[in-house]
Formats: structure tokens, C-alpha cells, sequence
């Protein structure tokens, strides 16, 4: 098959086109790099394979160029996006028109198309929004939901908190309704924290790979909040093969949407995380707090159930073994993570 993927040269679509190519499919990246590590990412991937094609465009204008690639491909991974609360905080227009404009224009793109391949559309928790009606406790170093032991289901009640929430839960929708009203295949993936090797995290995205970044370079570490605040993590490759289950089986879930995550077996606290990367390095980390920030859930769990059950999937990849990975990745590769470091400050 031939994918198109989106935001090929960030984290998720470096990750997923290196699977792809690995077994033999053609693969496709539109990218416009702006986000730090995607040249990084892009270069890695043309040295390995050669093979590759990259598009250098952008989802928020281009569209005779996304129309020319909608007639070539099979299907569509559409990872584009602006991807931190934080920045849809201070640049909101800029957030709607990636995320939402972005997404709406590959979906025209498809609609308008012949071919009309399928898509695959990374959404994310924050649609379910700050979720304030739910009881939480606390348990050791975190906080957990009184009453939903799974975690929130697909059917609770979509509340789009901030400029970020509402952008990508107006994509989420889009992508819905394209699909009803137009006949295009589609499958919702409403994402948890997804972390794994090529993951240039920095402080406002990507919490897991910053904090071990920050770690292993001796830059500060702050926890808005207690730092009890829990997510359930996902490693990469697990993240890939529920994507790859529901293309195979497109025809079956075509509309439907899926939380994937870890679920509550697979959820880490800040503190918890940083714990276990202490023990891990075999030293104390130093780390300072500060105030919360605006919209941050201080329990957010995805309830699998319904992925395991329609799709026969489950994460693999455990919180102590998925750190480690990327920890070595970070070891690898740490002059060119202070390279791309640098070049964010600037």
C-alpha cells in the first residue's frame, strides 16, 4: 500500500514511516518543518531509505498539491497539527488554523479527489475537556478517579477546554461527519501521551521525553502543580499497531472513533515518572515546582475497553520498558538533541 502521512517528519510520522518502509510499503511525508527535530528526523529517514518520498508543504494552504497526492495514495495518516496546550494559549489563530483549518483542508482534498483514500486522524484526551464533575482522590504519589476504574469512555461528553481542545475537537468532528455525509473511510484516534525514540520533547509537549532529556543533560526540571497529576502513556509502536489494525480493517470501522492509550495498567505521575528515572540513571534529579497551568486534568486515563474488544488491540510496551528505550535513544543521541534545544531557545 501507499501512505500519505502528514506531519511525516515529526515524532509520530518518523516513527510510523520507519515501520512502514521496513515492510515493504510506500510511504509518502508532507511536512512543512517547522516543528524542531523534524529535519533531524527527515534526514534520518532519507539515509535509511532512499526510497522515501518527502513533500515539503503544509496543510494549512497547498491544496492542489494535497489533491495531486490524494490521487496516489491508498491512505492518509494525518499527524499535522500544532500539539501544546501552551502555544494554543498565546497564538490561538495560529492553533485553529493548523489544527482545524488543516485538517478540514485534507479531508476537501479527499472529498474532491477520485480516488478518495482512507484516513487515520491523531486526535486527542483534551476533547473530553477538564473533566471537573469527576471525583478524584488521592493514592501515593498520584491522584486516580474515585469511581471509573477503566478510565473515561468514548461516550463521555465531548467539552472542549481551550484553544487547543477546541481546535482538535473540531477536527475529531470533522472527520466524523466527512465520513457519514460523504462516504469517506475513517478512524478517530482520540490519543493519550505518546512518547518513544525521535521525540524531541521540550517542556511544553511532550512531558515523558522532557523530563528525561532534561535529566540526562542537567537541565532544570519544573512541575506545574503537585506533580501528582497522572496520564496514561503509550510507547510509539504500540500507538502504531492500533493504527494499522484499524487500516486493515477499515471496512469494519470505518466512522468510529477509539481512545488509545494505556489505559489504567499502563499510567504514570510526574512524580512517579521521575522516580523511576532516578532509579534508572542512579542518581537524584533535581526539580522545583510552580503554580498549575491552565486546563491541565490532574487525572486524565483512557478507557481501552472498546479498542480491545473492536480492534484486538492492548499496549505491550510497559511504562519501566518503554522509559528505558527512549532513555537510550537520549544517551545516543544527545548532541543532536542539544543541537535542536539550541536552535528552539534562539
Amino acid at each position: 500500500m501507499k501512505y500519505l502521512i502528514t506531519g511525516g517528519c515529526g515524532f509520530i510520522g518518523a516513527n510510523f514511516a520507519e515501520q512502514l518502509l521496513e515492510r515493504g510499503d510506500e510511504v509518502v511525508l508532507l511536512d512543512n518543518l517547522s516543528r524542531a527535530g523534524s529535519v533531524a528526523n527527515l534526514i534520518h529517514l532519507q539515509k535509511k531509505y532512499p526510497g522515501v518520498e518527502f513533500v515539503h508543504g503544509d496543510v494549512r494552504v497547498d491544496f492542489d498539491k494535497k489533491l495531486h497526492l490524494m490521487e496516489e495514495v491508498d491512505v492518509v495518516y494525518h499527524l499535522a497539527g500544532q500539539v501544546a496546550v501552551t502555544t494554543s494559549y498565546k497564538y490561538p489563530k495560529e492553533d485553529f488554523d493548523t489544527n482545524a483549518l488543516g485538517t478540514f483542508n485534507v479531508l476537501e482534498a479527499i472529498r474532491r479527489s477520485e480516488r478518495k483514500p482512507m484516513i487515520i486522524y491523531a486526535s486527542t484526551n483534551k476533547v473530553y475537556g477538564g473533566m471537573t464533575d469527576i471525583e478524584i482522590v488521592k493514592k501515593g504519589k498520584r491522584y486516580i478517579y474515585k469511581d471509573l476504574k477503566k478510565g473515561i469512555p468514548e461516550n463521555r461528553l465531548l467539552d472542549f477546554h481551550s484553544p487547543y481542545g477546541c481546535s482538535k475537537g473540531v477536527a475529531d468532528q470533522y472527520v466524523r461527519d466527512f465520513s457519514r455525509m460523504y462516504d469517506i473511510k475513517s478512524v478517530v484516534m482520540r490519543q493519550s501521551c505518546i512518547y518513544g525514540g525521535r521525540q524531541f520533547g521540550v517542556e511544553d509537549q511532550g512531558w515523558v521525553a522532557w523530563f528525561i532529556i532534561a535529566a540526562h543533560i542537567g537541565n532544570p526540571i519544573t512541575i506545574f502543580g503537585d506533580g501528582m497529576q497522572v496520564r496514561d502513556v503509550l510507547y510509539v509502536d504500540d500507538l502504531f499497531e492500533a493504527w494499522d489494525l484499524a487500516t486493515k480493517n477499515m471496512g469494519e470501522h470505518s466512522g468510529k472513533i477509539f481512545n488509545i492509550g494505556g489505559g489504567p495498567k499502563y499510567s504514570l505521575s510526574l512524580l512517579e515518572l521521575l522516580d523511576m528515572l532516578e532509579v534508572l540513571m542512579d542518581k537524584k534529579i533535581d526539580h522545583s515546582f510552580s503554580d498549575w497551568r491552565p486546563g491541565d486534568q490532574p487525572v486524565y486515563i483512557s478507557d481501552i475497553t472498546k479498542a480491545k474488544k473492536e480492534l484486538g488491540w492492548e499496549p505491550r510496551t510497559s511504562p519501566k520498558e518503554g522509559v528505558s528505550k527512549l532513555s537510550s535513544w537520549v544517551i545516543t543521541n544527545t548532541e543532536l538533541i542539544l543541537e535542536h534545544l539550541n536552535k528552539t531557545k534562539r
